[in-house]
């Protein structure tokens, strides 16, 4: 059925679709007008006459920060850096595009690795983007981002305009640019100095590591920046802002060739607690969480893998004092001592890097303990550190040890060793066992493990029942190597079950304790437990000398007999009892009798000199050996600390073949049991129908 309508009603309905296409087309003023959580971006726009007229006649991109961005912002706000005069969904944007801003200085775009979009530091929130088309027809793109743009500005003194900038042109304006206090005056004239202008001229986009002045303090210094440590500074056709960097990702520098092997890399050190919350309530179908961005230390650091009579293999740590400033070719991070030069020693690496560095809480506590430390590591020849990274001391359980000046030296003194240690030296001790290294406080010692090769390999270090992994290796000094761990040494925080549970030595140990049950217990923290811990090699002896034996303690037919073997070397008492006690106790005793969870442990500790229990050990030291059954077993690692307890790691277990014997009467294994009951019924329900 057809229904017709006059003339003039046609017309009417004609203007009611043109009026409601016209509403429907808002533009994106309206956008952001009708987004209170964007209207310091807003107001800002309103009062810029050139980003009103792009907006109104042009298509665009505008990337508008949020209001949170703001408040962590310092400085002016330059609008038209936000803005480009071609529309770009996310999907569509170039490696660089050009920005609106007088000059048209280049906005970068990278990806980082889990799919996160950035323009030059700040990230384009997901799911935000929004793109329309305006009343004239014109595409149109808006893309929220969290943080503010900040192009490169001269001071209000500068004689002459300065507009986009490439890396050479900033070197040598630097002093009429808004870069704070740093200065680039020493490095300017190595440039000059090498014939090296062209680097920084290059065309593309490029990564610009600065040293300012400041990192020039020893008179000797410049005069070691030579033509090969300026292309060390250079991370030639990528653009690497911070936010979008990876941590510890290698990048080949511009002194990468036959001869000369440096890489360049950032790294990231956290100095608080990073905390998440709900930034924007979106609609009733989403909202985003926006990360409130935590105080964070960034870093870059070379790593001369081949070096060279000049350049000397090793790692050179640099923190970034002025991150981010975009340039016409790449970007530029002001760093506060030049990268691939070794010439301080260990002392003075601490000193450097400890009044607002990396090693801040470290240094602190160094010289809180009276200064004695540094004294000691001073007189080294070869020293090598293991210094836990700032966040590391954010532990309550540091809090009372500190104020313990004794307890904290020896501490302190467990993170030190007398000899130049890289991972290198460190994966050839680990060849053949778990890598075992004495320190400066007496009868500590530290174990190294390293899984994976190369540049993926994850290096854990334990001491004092603590384990670490290591942060950032071969930090190099002249007379030594700095490692940054993330925890303090010696100092707990897991229970006895943790640190079963965590440590790659006491695997087997913990896999026969969790099918018995044994392990239930180990968490109870209302408890102190001394726990002689059979290492791995130590079960793969039983292997050779009690094949039967052993082969039954992994099996869980024969849980009962497992957990009654760990009950054994499990001790219970008010207080726990460490190598040395025990030691002195056995002096007025033929035997010390420990209370167990089964009966009692009848033991004699003595003290014997001797290598470091492997035959690949070449330390001597007084070490601590079991008398058990007339057996002489070693104590492999003693007094590894937990939170409510001590384990004595040992090379062998409390066992004797006899300890499992099986007869077929005697024992029947729960599968046996269950056949056997299986049967019987059978049997029951056969007669039943018969």
């Amino acid at each position: 059925m057809f229904v017709s309508c006059g003339t003039g009603a046609l017309a009417a309905l004609l203007l009611l679709c043109c009026c409601t296409a016209h509403a429907a087309a808002a533009d994106l003023v309206d956008k952001l007008r009708d987004d209170s959580e964007l209207s310091q971006f807003y107001s800002l726009l309103e009062q810029n006459p050139v980003a009103n007229s792009t907006l109104s006649l042009r298509s665009c991109t505008i990337f508008v920060p949020t209001n949170e961005a703001f408040q962590r912002h310092k400085g002016p706000t330059h609008v038209l850096y936000h803005i480009t005069t071609a529309a770009f969904s996310k999907d569509q944007l170039e490696k660089t595009v050009s920005s609106d801003m007088n000059g048209n200085p280049p906005l970068y775009i990278t990806k980082s690795r889990n799919g996160d979009i950035y323009v030059n530091n700040a990230r384009i929130i997901p799911s935000l983007s929004v793109e329309l088309t305006d009343r004239e027809g014109k595409r149109q793109v808006m893309h929220i981002i969290d943080e503010v743009l900040d192009p490169l500005t001269a001071l209000p003194t500068a004689k002459t305009e300065i507009n986009n900038l490439d890396a050479l042109q900033f070197i040598q304006k630097a002093d009429q640019l808004n870069v704070g206090d740093n200065k680039l005056r020493t490095y300017r004239s190595q440039v000059t100095l090498m014939k090296k202008e062209s680097l920084y001229q290059a065309p593309g986009a490029h990564t610009f590591l600065l040293p300012v002045d400041e990192g020039f303090k020893l008179s000797t210094r410049s005069s070691l920046v030579d033509g090969k440590v300026i292309d060390g500074h250079v991370i030639p056709n990528t653009v690497i802002f911070t936010a979008a960097s990876q941590h510890d990702e290698p990048k080949t520098s511009a002194a990468f060739e036959d001869q000369l092997k440096v890489t360049v890399s950032f790294f990231k050190q956290k100095d608080g607690k990073s905390k998440i919350i709900n930034c924007l309530q979106r609609s009733l179908t989403y909202n985003y969480l926006n990360s409130v961005h935590p105080p964070l230390a960034v870093y870059v650091k070379s790593n001369t893998i081949i070096g060279d009579a000049k350049h000397p293999q090793g790692v050179v740590l640099a923190e970034i004092v002025k991150a981010n400033i975009p340039v016409k070719n790449g970007v530029i991070h002001l760093i506060h001592r030049p990268l691939m030069i070794i010439d301080t020693t260990v002392t003075q690496f601490l000193q450097d890097n400890g009044e607002n560095g990396a090693l801040r809480k470290f240094y602190e506590v160094i010289m809180d303990a009276g200064g004695a430390v540094l004294e000691g590591i001073n007189n080294l020849s070869e020293v090598t550190i293991l210094a836990p990274s700032n966040e590391a001391w954010n532990v309550s359980s540091i809090d009372n040890i500190i104020r313990d000046r004794k307890k904290m030296t020896d501490i302190l003194n467990m993170h030190i060793i007398k000899d130049r240690l890289n991972v290198e030296k460190i994966r050839q001790k680990n060849a053949n066992m778990i890598a075992q290294v004495p320190t400066v406080n007496n009868r500590t010692f530290l174990y190294f493990n390293i899984n994976g090769d190369d540049s993926d390999a994850v290096i854990t270090v334990e001491g004092g029942g603590v384990n670490a992994t290591v942060l950032q290796a071969d930090v190099a000094q002249t007379n030594g190597y700095v490692h940054i761990i993330d925890r303090v040494l010696g100092v707990p925080h897991t229970t006895v079950l943790g640190k079963l549970e965590t440590d790659p030595m006491m695997s087997d140990t913990y896999k026969m304790g969790e099918f018995s049950h044994f392990n239930d217990q180990l968490n109870n923290t209302q408890r102190r437990y001394t726990f002689f811990v059979p290492r791995d090699k130590g079960w793969q002896k039983t292997e050779l000398d009690y094949p039967s034996a052993h082969k039954k303690l992994f099996m869980r037919d024969f849980a009962y007999h497992s957990k009654y073997i760990l009950e054994r070397h499990l001790v219970l008492a008010d207080h726990v009892f460490t190598m040395k006690d025990l030691a002195q106790m056995s002096l007025t005793t033929d035997n010390v009798v420990l209370p167990t969870l089964r009966d009692s442990l009848k033991i004699k500790v003595e003290e014997e000199a001797g290598h470091l229990h492997d035959e690949y050990a070449s330390h001597e030291w007084t070490g601590y050996v079991i008398v058990w059954n007339y057996k002489k077993i070693n104590v492999y690692r003693p007094d590894v600390e937990c939170t409510n307890g001590i384990i004595h790691v040992i090379d062998y277990p409390l066992l004797e073949e006899k300890d499992i014997v099986v007869s077929g009467g005697s024992y029947l294994p729960e599968s046996s049991i269950c056949i056997m009951l299986a049967n019987l019924i059978m049997i029951t329900i056969a007669k039943f129908l018969n």
